[in-house]
């Protein structure tokens, strides 16, 4: 039957029909008749298999009525209590578990579960004498002392947290965690001597482990016997010179002593020291800026430390990271930071982070060789990172290489999902339509286009190019309209812009607002292009205003003199149809 026990924990709730608790009675020995003992099994058996095909309700009935044929029965107050605390019947299910355990002392299982319950409703008393009989059942068990520690610790109960760890000690044997919590427990009772001792205890149990030793030191320092602490330290060191916890302790024995040089040579020392840890270095590191700050020290001696550092074998870039915050900090010249976020990327050649600032420091030189070989490795390395696509297609686009900008963009959206930045991906779209447009392909940029602003539908420069190369083909001119439109509104006095929405309403041949429109294009910039003042010069002509059109025409020709379709219009005095003007 112990089998069956571990099916009535967990139990789901029960319908909220209130249930009628059969009352706990005193134990009274009950002498089964085979013919009972047969009821019983049978009606224990069903209501363990009610319970596995998830009928609670008749399970629950099922197992009361076990109590009716053997009301001693240990198995069936420990299946019901599970029922009562699934119904948040806390009274009962305590009743019922107590029962249990009352009915069958030596079953560990149940006092476990007693156990339990009394910390859950905070009766740590009752659940250390609980634990306490389970300890005493089964001695080797050090799940359970760990449980009594930490009753005893909630009672301030400390000669019997010592006790407890002392039971521990003799199955474990000594180890550091057992004498560190005694050291604990001794310091809060303020019996330094015992605490002392339990440290030199441990040490004199591995003499070859010097780290105990240091640890005496550390101890001895921290309680004002510094020249004690310094014996320790060297006496460590004599043995094991290498040794870095001694060299750690060594240092802090120099700061509390404010032996300021030589805590700062100890310092370099473990910096510069393969066996110290990289995490204690970094810290060591920033100890040491923190440091040269307060003190006022010039920042080359900082730099100066960290080349000699970087220049050993790192595991991996964080020392290098620290160095790039610092000479941030100290606003150090772009190329001096670069050559350490070139150090960052020999040690990770996949960190994201040192690639990018490489590449953003290369597009502002307009480097674009060496933005194409650091996005092609960035890419190598981290084939799903977006931001390396667009620095490459963007290389190539530069250098004209529109083919291979055209293929890195479509791998770059390849890698675009839910959680990619919506705007680097509208982006993607956008160049693609560009250089799909620039090659002729109109519809398959058109589509480009419309992927644009599906990811971003208020991509500005997208919807002027989308609207601009519309009205140029002389195609969906309402939707250009409306496409210009919130490029105006976005950016009024963006002289791309107004062009763009001018020369769409001209090819509707709304000539008076166009003019409007294309004017403040004029005033906006005084720098605007040619194709902009040839344009206000076909709308002014077109609008019936001649001589303004010959003078607008005139001066653009000035500013673009090969143009031979504007010399004509000038020698004819007319406007006339120009095909595949690009803005």
């Amino acid at each position: 039957m112990a089998l069956l026990l571990a099916l009535t924990v967990g139990v789901p709730l029960l319908a909220k029909k209130k249930q009628k608790v059969k009352a706990v009675q005193p134990v009274v020995a009950v002498q089964l008749s085979d013919n009972d003992a047969k009821r019983f099994n049978y009606f224990y058996l069903e209501a363990v298999r009610q319970q596995q095909a998830g009928n609670y309700a008749a399970a629950y009935d099922l197992f009361s009525h076990c109590l009716d044929i053997h009301p001693t029965s240990a198995a069936t107050y420990y299946a019901l209590s599970a029922y009562y605390s699934e119904m948040h019947d806390d009274d009962a299910m305590l009743a019922y578990m107590e029962k249990a355990a009352e009915l069958s002392p030596d079953n560990d299982t149940y006092l476990e579960r007693l156990g339990q319950v009394y910390i859950k409703i905070h009766d740590y008393a009752k659940a250390t004498e609980v634990y306490e009989r389970i300890a005493d059942t089964s001695p080797g068990r050090t799940d359970v002392l760990g449980i009594l520690l930490q009753l005893y610790q909630a009672d301030n109960a400390y000669d019997k947290v010592i006790a407890t760890l002392d039971r521990l000690e003799t199955i474990e044997g000594s180890n550091e965690d057992i004498t560190l919590s005694k050291m604990q427990v001794y310091s809060i009772l303020g019996d330094k001597k015992k605490e002392l001792n339990e440290l030199r205890s441990l040490a004199r149990q591995h003499p070859h482990d010097y780290n105990y030793r240091v640890m005496i030191g550390n101890w001895l320092l921290k309680n004002g016997k510094e020249k004690a602490a310094l014996e320790e330290y060297n006496a460590v060191l004599k043995k094991e010179p290498d040794n870095i916890m001694a060299q750690m302790s060594l240092l802090d024995y120099y700061k509390a002593q404010q032996q300021d040089s030589l805590a700062k040579a100890q310092a370099e020392q473990l910096l510069l020291s393969p066996n110290t840890e990289n995490e204690s270095k970094i810290l060591l590191m920033r100890q040491f800026i923190i440091d040269s700050e307060n003190n006022g020290t010039d920042s080359t001696e900082v730099l100066r430390l960290f080349d000699r550092v970087l220049r050993l074998p790192q595991p991996n870039a964080s020392m290098a990271e620290l160095c790039t915050a610092y000479m941030s900090l100290k606003k150090m010249p772009e190329d001096t930071i670069n050559t350490v976020y070139e150090r960052m990327l020999d040690i990770e050649p996949d960190h994201v982070g040192a690639r990018l600032s490489l590449l953003q420091s290369a597009w502002g030189k307009k480097d674009f060789d060496h933005i194409v070989s650091l996005a092609k490795q960035g890419i190598e390395y981290s084939p799903d990172n977006i931001w390396f696509y667009y620095f490459l297609g963007m290389g190539y686009s530069q250098k004209e290489q529109t083919d291979e900008a055209l293929d890195t963009f479509r791998r770059g959206v390849g890698q675009a999902n839910e959680e990619s930045n919506k705007s680097i991906v509208s982006d993607f779209y956008a160049m693609i339509g560009d250089i799909l447009h620039e090659k002729g392909n109109y519809q398959e940029a058109y589509a480009a286009y419309d992927s644009c602003l599906q990811w971003k539908a208020d991509n500005i420069g997208c919807l002027n190019n989308y609207a601009y190369y519309l009205s140029v083909r002389g195609e969906q001119l309402a939707k250009a309209e409306q496409m210009s439109y919130r490029t105006v509104k976005a950016e009024p006095n963006n002289a791309t812009f107004l062009d763009t929405y001018a020369w769409i309403l001209f090819q509707q041949h709304r000539y008076e607002e166009a003019r409007i429109y294309i004017d403040q294009a004029l005033a906006a910039d005084t720098t605007v292009s040619a194709v902009i003042v040839e344009h206000a010069g076909d709308i002014y002509m077109m609008g019936g205003d001649t001589d303004k059109a010959i003078e607008l025409w005139q001066r653009a020709l000035e500013m673009d003199g090969e143009n031979a379709l504007l010399q004509r219009k000038i020698k004819l005095k007319k406007y006339l149809e120009e095909e595949n003007t690009d803005n």
